[in-house]
């Protein structure tokens, strides 16, 4: 892997659209989105006041997107932040961890519910009606009911985004989240393509936890939500 190759991920979603999801960009050549009922991810050539029109046009007063970019933004007038953070991006192979009282299960269209109630629960981030079509999502049944689950989300390139790792409270401490982390990442490995994640900064105990799994961070990102007035 080379230092040219892992730049794709300084800006991850605009890597994403203008390469293995750019079937799925809208937008054009100075501002690029994700599908509104997909994710609220979306990125600009550049953040100048030009780019930033351009984004305004994709967008409804009442839409919030997100950007993942390697400097702070600056948000022009006319747009509102609603949250102004730091990431860090992580790479790596999760190690296996296997379970004894619980089986991976392939989450589909029929699970969304179940899946929204996890990830309204647990705010693992954003999750929405078409989320699961950008990726394998796997999960964990417990009672008949959802208790865990991760999948993959951008694709910049031949990386692949983690994301949506999230554990019901009562089901914590089992090791579900690790065990989820690398069943994805093996599929992720097995079509040749390389695992990433991005986790809050103050998330300290995950940070930790994917570390113990083998992966590292690569850099740290501002994540800035914002929506036009």
């Amino acid at each position: 892997m080379s230092d040219s190759d892992e730049a794709l991920l300084d800006r991850p979603i605009w890597s994403a659209l203008t390469t293995s999801q750019k079937h799925l960009a809208e937008g054009g050549p100075r501002a690029l989105r994700y599908p509104v009922d997909m994710t609220p991810f979306a990125d600009m050539v550049d953040l100048s006041a030009a780019s930033f029109a351009a984004l305004g046009e994709l967008m409804l007063p009442s839409q919030v997107v997100a950007l993942f970019t390697p400097e702070p933004v600056d948000v022009p007038a006319g747009f509102r932040v609603v949250i102004a953070e730091s990431g860090e991006q992580m790479i790596g192979s999760p190690a296996d961890c296997p379970l004894r009282d619980a089986e991976v299960v392939t989450l589909g269209k029929a699970d969304v519910p179940a899946m929204t109630a996890l990830t309204t629960l647990t705010k693992p981030g954003p999750f929405a009606a078409r989320t699961h079509e950008l990726g394998t999502f796997l999960g964990i049944r417990a009672g008949g009911e959802l208790v865990a689950m991760t999948g993959e989300r951008m694709k910049p390139g031949k990386f692949v985004e983690m994301t949506a790792v999230c554990v019901h409270p009562d089901y914590r401490g089992r090791g579900y989240a690790q065990a989820l982390l690398a069943a994805v990442a093996r599929r992720i490995e097995a079509r040749g393509e390389i695992p990433f994640l991005h986790v809050f900064s103050s998330n300290t105990s995950a940070i930790a936890l994917y570390e113990r799994q083998g992966m590292r961070i690569r850099r740290r990102l501002h994540v800035t939500a914002f929506m036009k007035e």
